[in-house]
Formats: structure tokens, sequence, C-alpha cells
């Protein structure tokens, strides 16, 4: 896939997650093959970008290129001006939300709100376009609520302004991440299209991606939520996709030396006690389906001290004899498929 001048070695691509799509994260998603990795979604305000969350998110130290940052807001010079800034920043492609469901998000009139408002959406979209010289993105919800998908009509102007790439999430925004995603609208928006049209929503497993795929035509799909703790599922995908199989499941050394890598990914970005508060969750996440992984759960939660976390961590995998793991694996993937 070519977004721009940019060539992905394919068409997987990890979602801009807010609170989760860091630097650790993205690296992660990267080296198990995803095709891009969207950063966390940061203001258009231009009095936010000196603020300690703003710079963590748009951190791209030793990342590899294209670096995507999704950028955020309801006007279209604020928005023109934050694509020029994060250009310049190093940003290779900018990335639109009008598609985060989030009440503080549209209570601002950005994120799915706009969905509202097709007139601004192409007053926005003209003038990131012509901001920069980078290709910008798009990703949308299928409409505001499901009595009005008007995402094809998002999508003709997205095209018409000049965006590259659109991606689109299965819900409406009134539908937030409830009930279950369809995607007969995706499939209409790619049929009435030119541009690349990438599909996301409830794409939980490899069987997932090629059902989704082959339903809507799309020429991509976008991850979230399936890849917390399991960044693996790039490298899954992307095997099933190519050879109609499996890849073997990760085992107990690559499972905790993947989270270790995360973890310290965490420390370096943040620092070793807020690291390791934000660490906790994806601990969590890591071990969930696993043999006692609720006690890692409460011992990663009990402590703010990285050194501390790590030993958890370390203590929990010498416990778990590579038998049950594997077992607990393959259950998972079996729950995964049926589901």
């Amino acid at each position: 896939m070519k977004i721009g001048t940019h060539v992905l070695r394919n068409a997987i691509i990890a979602a801009p997650m807010a609170g989760v799509s860091d630097r650790a994260f993205r690296r992660l998603a990267r080296r198990f093959g995803a095709g891009l990795a969207v950063s966390e979604m940061v203001s258009a305000r231009p009095e936010t970008r000196t603020t300690r969350k703003s710079r963590l998110r748009l951190e791209h130290g030793g990342e590899t290129g294209p670096i995507a940052v999704q950028i955020a807001g309801a006007d279209p010079a604020l928005m023109a001006d934050a694509a020029r800034y994060n250009a310049a920043q190093g940003a290779d492609i900018i990335d639109i939300n009008m598609g985060c469901p989030a009440k503080k998000v549209c209570n601002v009139f950005a994120g799915s709100a706009l969905l509202e408002d097709e007139h601004r959406v192409g007053r926005i979209l003209d003038a990131v376009v012509r901001a920069v010289d980078v290709p910008v993105t798009l990703k949308i919800r299928t409409g505001p609520h499901p009595g009005r998908r008007n995402a094809l009509r998002i999508a003709r102007i997205a095209q018409a302004a000049g965006v590259q790439l659109l991606t689109i999430h299965g819900r409406t925004r009134a539908c937030a991440f409830r009930g279950a995603a369809e995607y007969d609208t995706i499939a209409e928006v790619k049929a009435g299209v030119d541009i690349p049209v990438i599909a996301n929503g409830d794409i939980r497993s490899p069987e997932d991606a090629k059902r989704v795929l082959d339903r809507t035509a799309a020429d991509g799909v976008m991850i979230g939520r399936a890849a917390h703790g399991r960044p693996w599922i790039f490298r899954e995908i992307a095997h099933y996709l190519a050879h109609g199989g499996h890849c073997p499941a990760p085992g107990l050394r690559e499972m905790r030396d993947v989270l270790l890598e995360h973890l310290d990914g965490l420390y370096a970005l943040y620092g070793p006690t807020h690291g390791a508060r934000i660490a906790r969750k994806h601990i969590a996440w890591s071990v969930r389906d696993l043999p006692e992984g609720e006690t890692l759960r409460r011992a990663a939660n009990a402590t703010e001290s990285a050194q501390a976390q790590m030993a958890a961590v370390h203590a929990y995998f010498a416990r778990l004899p590579d038998a049950r793991l594997a077992a607990a694996a393959n259950e998972d993937a079996a729950r995964r498929r049926a589901a």
C-alpha cells in the first residue's frame, strides 16, 4: 500500500488509541508487522503543544518511518496550523480524527461530532490538505447515528479535498463501542470512492480480518483494542492473509520478553514512577488469559516502583510452565476464532 510517496509493507495499521498508542506501543506494533502505527490524538489548539502530555504523545525518537500524527479539532484554521506544526516537527503523514466518540471530544464539536456538519468537514479537510506537503488521511465512523449513516458523502468530500486514505470504524458516533460493528457501510464507501479505504472495528483475529476484507473489499484493516497486550496480532494477521494458515502462537519466553520490552519503553518515555502507573493496564492485558494472571495484575497495581514491577513480571513467568502457557494460548486462540 502507498500513502503519497510512502510505501507500506502491508495494509495492517495499528490504530491511534488515547492512552495506549504511545511510542512504546507503536514500536512494538511495527516490529510485529504493522505497516503503520498512528500516534495518539493530539489537540489542534496551539496552547496544548507545550504540555507534558502533548510532548510525550509526539515523542517519536527511534521509530521507523513513516511517522503518522493524528490531530483533532473543529476549527479549519487551527487544524491547518496544527498540521503545519506537526509536519515541521517531522510528521510524514497527518491523520485527521473525525471518529472519536468520547464526550469530552464531541462536546467541543471535534471527533465524530463533526460528522453532523458536512460543510464544516469539507472546510477542515480543504484547509489541512492545502496547508501541508505531506499526505493527509482521515478516520471517521459510519455516521452520527444509525438513522443517518453519511459515511459515503463524507468520503466523497474527503476525496475531493485531496485526502489520500480513509479509515472507517463500523459504528456510528451514537453507538460508541456498544453492539457489533457493521461493514455494509464500509463496503458502500469502498465501492463509491477511488482512494484506499481501511476497515476498522471488531477485528480480533486473523479470521476476522479475512472476513472483513472479503465482506467490504477494503484495502486493509486497522487494529485497535485487539492489540492490547497482544502486539503479535499484527504478525498473526499478516501471516494468515499471506498464507491462509496460522503462525505459531507466542511461547512463554517471547511473551515475557515482549512484555518486558514494553515496560522498558514505558519507563524510558514516562519515567519510572509515571511509567509504572501506565504499565499496569498493559501488564493486565498481557496476562489476562494466562493462568494466575490476576495474581500478577494485583502485584503490578500494588506498586509504583518500576523495579518492583519488573521483578513481579519475572517472578510470574518463572512460575508458569511452558506446557500450561501453551495450553492457555491455544484455548485463547480457539475462543477468539469461535467469537
